[in-house]
């Protein structure tokens, strides 16, 4: 069972990172800190649930490692990588592939319908585009990166609503 002080505190954060990050377009490396400390106090506090092994990083370091891939192509943030990865360390472990689910279910959603949005807002141009052969304006349409941290605030609300049983709730 999740602890209702680390549903809330998690809801929380990631309410004001999400909007900070629809503002301002970036997460600041302050939470990478502020989840490092929390869990380092949550393996204190819930020692049967916050633990140092390697199952419980799997999904950490997953998510920088992948992150830091999809940095490089451009596809997303840094401080998202490194803010989801840190948010992981928070989520006891039998939640995070559950969590996980959520989270890319929310993302193709999301991700789907603002691609679908996109297309449809500049549809013209896009014709336009695909009869002159430019592929490099069809991209700069396309290739536009959305803030991340709102998915993920939606995704942890969507995993807290449907599952509010077996969280405690």
């Amino acid at each position: 069972m999740m602890p209702m002080m680390v549903f809330i505190f998690l809801s929380i954060q990631l309410l004001v990172v999400a909007y900070v990050d629809f503002k301002t377009r970036k997460i600041s490396n302050v939470w990478l800190l502020i989840n490092f400390a929390f869990f380092s106090l949550l393996t204190i506090v819930y020692p049967k649930l916050y633990v140092w092994s390697f199952s419980v990083m799997l999904f950490p370091v997953a998510f920088l490692l992948v992150g830091f891939a999809l940095f490089a192509l451009n596809i997303m943030g840094g401080g998202d990588s490194k803010y989801l990865s840190s948010l992981y360390l928070l989520i006891p472990f039998e939640f995070q592939d559950m969590v996980f689910l959520y989270l890319l279910y929310t993302t193709v959603i999301v991700g789907s319908s603002l691609l679908l949005f996109n297309a449809l807002k500049n549809f013209d141009k896009i014709v336009l585009l695909v009869r002159i052969g430019d592929v490099k304006g069809i991209r700069k349409i396309f290739g536009k990166k959305f803030t991340y941290a709102p998915v993920i605030f939606i995704a942890w609300m969507w995993f807290g609503w449907q599952n509010h049983s077996i969280l405690g709730y």
